[in-house]
């Protein structure tokens, strides 16, 4: 602990030994928890393999044995520090058409002056997606950020994003982590359905040119709202946030810097609805308990034990 703040080794200890006595749950400040969250993500960090300098040749000058133990820097994954100032591997975050910076004091009326702009935008509404606006739900000072793809059937009939089938299930998910649906954040990249000919019900994923037209707005929101942990649902998700093709196998179950901010990506939940498997149901349960990780929730003994397979 030699790299650890004084402060922040005192508290350890005094955690440790309250945690002897048999107390589970403690109260601490927000600088407590920044300096805590430091130290966990700096020990789950893959540490460096220390290579020995070649030994010295005694026939050579003293400068020049210098000269043959410099070594060229190893190329590292770039890195970005948060808000709070933990440092995570850096995501890339898209290119935008535009930088949008709305009006209004405060958070709510900042987002009912995105809303207007959207709304007079032509380029975020193109001919393919439908008339009906859905913008957003939640706390506007949330801890986590939900950011879906685009509003569905139902969606666009509530004009509320994450209602339908996979909206409730988001819903169970988030009341697993100990929260209600009120207290996170909830939206989706584009804002209108997609549209489609005879759709009736059915909908469709937003294509690439649409979610680049309606991004400066997801970035605004994310500038505004300022959540601690955004989780990007799903490959489309992933993509329209960081321009990125990758499956969600390999980009999940981990942590990353999108924008400032820590970054975990999952599978959608509609997902799970068609594939009932209880191994998939327990990966996106990993990626929640990360979550709650960088947020230092208490995970119960129940939590930890959602989903695993029986023996």
């Amino acid at each position: 602990m030699a790299d650890v703040p004084l402060a922040t080794q005192h508290l350890l200890r005094y955690l440790k030994h309250r945690q002897d006595e048999g107390v589970k749950r403690a109260f601490l400040t927000d600088e407590a928890k920044t300096g805590l969250r430091a130290v966990y993500f700096h020990a789950r960090q893959p540490r460096e393999t220390v290579v020995p300098a070649p030994a010295p040749q005694h026939q050579q000058p003293v400068q020049e044995e210098r000269a043959t133990t410099t070594k060229e820097p190893v190329p590292q994954e770039q890195s970005a520090a948060t808000d709070d100032g933990v440092t995570y591997p850096k995501i890339t975050v898209a290119e935008v058409r535009t930088s949008i910076t709305p009006s209004g004091v405060g958070k709510a009326a900042q987002l009912a002056d995105l809303k207007a702009r959207i709304a007079e935008d032509n380029e975020a509404r193109t001919v393919d997606l439908r008339d009906t606006m859905v913008f957003s739900t939640g706390s506007l000072d949330p801890e986590i950020m939900f950011i879906g793809e685009a509003p569905g059937s139902e969606e666009e009939r509530q004009q509320e994003p994450f209602v339908g089938p996979a909206g409730k299930l988001l819903t169970k998910i988030i009341q697993a982590m100990g929260l209600q649906r009120e207290m996170v954040y909830i939206s989706n990249i584009v804002k209108y359905r997609p549209g489609m000919p005879n759709q009736g019900t059915r909908n469709r994923k937003p294509t690439n040119d649409e979610m680049h037209a309606c991004l400066p707005y997801i970035m605004a929101e994310t500038a505004i709202v300022r959540p601690k942990v955004i989780v990007a649902l799903g490959g489309t998700a992933l993509e329209g946030l960081t321009g990125e093709k990758m499956p969600i196998g390999r980009a999940r179950d981990q942590v990353r810097c999108w924008n400032g901010i820590p970054f975990v990506v999952t599978y959608h939940p509609s997902y799970l609805l068609r594939n009932d498997d209880i191994a998939e149901k327990r990966k996106v349960w990993e990626d929640m308990m990360l979550v709650m990780e960088v947020l230092q929730m208490p995970i119960s003994d129940k939590q930890r034990g959602f989903f695993s397979k029986k023996r």
